[in-house]
């Protein structure tokens, strides 16, 4: 294992984080608190509770979530695409290191990205609504499960993307409306009954539904089915990574 090579990925990542702290930790956290503002305190106050937990509360795992998945892709995807709209991923590939280690520097460091801004948004929302959590090592568990898993699929769109348009294309129209519908300000068992059905094949319920188990021991979908599907989509992104530098697609060409 290089692991100089995966220091040196890793950390070139993260001090261009520190460069753009303003775009890349700042932006994402003050739009997450205007939610807070506007839902948590001004429309939660006048709701009823939801599975006994208040409506500012309820959406606090929501909103994170969101925030996770939207940074994570964004924060993968435009780490890979940069070397190869520059030309320097033939260096990368040249050098003595991996794809494997390649991965670990380029993930690793999207997902530690989102989890600093999935803490500070959790600490944030402690100024603006009350909450608990039931569970913090699954709490933790599926924060740290839902970055990495996230950045891996950010990486393969990356390693897609042709162009700065199409990285946006997919977390744009797909991710985001995605999360929106999968329950981040809302739970399913409030849909009729056949919208709950077409619920369940979205797989952002089951995230938002097992990370909001472990703030409040409430869920819409068995925690368990929930691990499980993130596990699922995590192999299936590693899947698609092997097979991209196995071939080489867009990679070497």
């Amino acid at each position: 294992m290089n692991l100089y090579g995966i220091k040196a990925i890793y950390l070139f990542e993260m001090a261009r984080t520190w460069r753009t702290i303003m775009q890349s930790i700042a932006s994402p956290v003050l739009s997450t608190s205007l939610y807070f503002i506007v839902f948590g305190s001004a429309i939660g106050s006048h709701m009823a509770q939801i599975d006994g937990v208040s409506y500012g509360a309820f959406i606090v795992p929501g909103l994170i979530m969101l925030s996770l998945l939207t940074e994570s892709i964004s924060n993968a995807s435009f780490g890979i695409y940069m070397p190869k709209f520059t030309g320097t991923i033939y260096e990368i590939l040249s050098a003595p290191i991996s794809a494997v280690e390649t991965v670990i520097g380029y993930v690793g460091a999207a997902a530690t990205k989102s989890i600093i801004i999935g803490t500070i948004i959790l600490v944030t929302a402690r100024l603006f609504v009350d909450f608990s959590i039931a569970h913090p090592a699954w709490m933790i568990a599926f924060l740290v499960l839902t970055s990495i898993t996230f950045s891996l699929f950010g990486f393969i769109i990356g390693i897609w993307a042709d162009s700065f348009q199409k990285l946006q294309v997919v977390p744009l129209m797909i991710v985001t409306p995605l999360a929106f519908l999968g329950g981040s300000f809302y739970s399913i068992s409030m849909l009729p009954p056949f919208w709950q059905k077409v619920a369940l094949f979205n797989p952002v319920v089951y995230l938002v539904s097992g990370f909001r188990w472990s703030f409040y021991g409430v869920a819409d979908v068995d925690v368990g089915i929930s691990l499980g599907m993130t596990l699922v989509f995590m192999l299936a992104c590693l899947a698609v990574i092997a097979w991209i530098f196995r071939t080489g697609y867009r990679i070497k060409a």
